[in-house]
């Protein structure tokens, strides 16, 4: 979810959902040390909960950084071991990590000897053509020595070698039972499991077999998917009834108009992240259309707005 899910992508999905924990994308320990971090940490109150995702191997720098996002407020820090990416490869951190499972240990070590707020890790079932359960099993089992508790596991094996990162989201076929396993071998952790989820009844029935389900491209493209876990996953029967995607739009449009007088966003750099609020709906082409028009981007955003409406059309499934 790298550029996708930044703070202005997190405040709308924040309107669809109080009680789900959002995650940053990933943010190396070396553009925090070395880099701009407030303008990687800052985010808007209304996020929380809120987990900022590190990616990073070592101890020392992962130790600071977890001290930073606490200092600004993150409700927890997850250690990322499960992105395939050459990027993070060359970086020494993301699923290759999954090899060095002391290593990884380290670095949580250090961060809950620095930190109140929760350390969790993110991380595949298995690398490259190890398909094992016995590796997983371990990798988890020394992580949990070290202290980590949280283990959200994506239920496919990262390739490091002759797949791409968007190969590695499909190719490597999808084994939940593994995911199931751990939690039965280790009852006392929180094993939550991601990857090929996209629809309710899908997270029911995972949810029957581990502690919490991981939702990512699929909460991107089709975003009203989280309008209802309020009421249907925590318990939350009075949140958001009656909420309507135009009451979501209009809250965003408030949001841009903020955003731009606060400090210079542009409108087209948030709606991007609404683009798939209408899937499904007749007109959610032409409506993303005028969302998406660069002809536009002069524009204020809730001219905008205005002309968008003229394309939305009844509240009904397209064909």
């Amino acid at each position: 979810m790298m550029d996708w899910t930044d703070r202005h992508c997190r405040y709308f999905h924040r309107l669809l959902t109080r009680h789900s924990l959002l995650y940053t994308e990933m943010v190396s320990t070396g553009a925090l040390l070395h880099g701009n971090a407030a303008q990687h940490l800052q985010f808007n109150p209304q996020e929380h909960p809120l987990a900022l995702q590190l990616g990073g191997s070592a101890p020392t720098e992962l130790a600071h950084c977890a001290k930073l996002a606490q200092a600004y407020g993150y409700d927890e820090v997850n250690l990322n071991c499960g992105c395939p990416s050459e990027r993070v490869l060359r970086g020494a951190f993301g699923a290759c990590l999954m090899g060095q499972p002391a290593l990884v240990a380290d670095g949580v070590k250090a961060m809950l000897d620095v930190v109140d707020i929760p350390v969790t890790v993110k991380h595949r079932i298995g690398i490259d053509r190890i398909e094992s359960y016995g590796f997983v099993r371990d990798f988890v089992g020394t992580l949990a020595q070290a202290g980590c508790r949280v283990f959200i596991v994506h239920a496919r094996n990262a390739w490091l070698q002759g797949l791409s990162p968007k190969e590695n989201r499909d190719v490597p076929p999808l084994r939940y039972p593994l995911v199931y396993q751990l939690k039965r071998d280790f009852p006392d952790l929180t094993i939550v499991v991601n990857g090929g989820i996209r629809s309710h009844a899908q997270m029911s029935e995972h949810l029957a077999q581990v502690d919490g389900v991981m939702i990512g491209r699929e909460a991107y493209h089709n975003p009203w998917l989280l309008a209802s876990w309020d009421q249907q996953f925590y318990a939350a029967p009075d949140q958001n009834t009656g909420l309507t995607r135009e009451a979501v739009e209009l809250a965003l449009v408030d949001y841009m108009e903020r955003a731009g007088a606060h400090d210079g966003a542009p409108w087209y750099a948030i709606a991007c992240h609404m683009l798939g609020l209408r899937h499904g709906l007749r007109g959610a082409r032409k409506w993303r259309q005028v969302w998406s028009d660069h002809r536009l981007k002069s524009s204020p955003a809730r001219s905008v707005w205005a002309l968008a409406q003229a394309h939305v059309g009844p509240a009904q499934e397209s064909d």
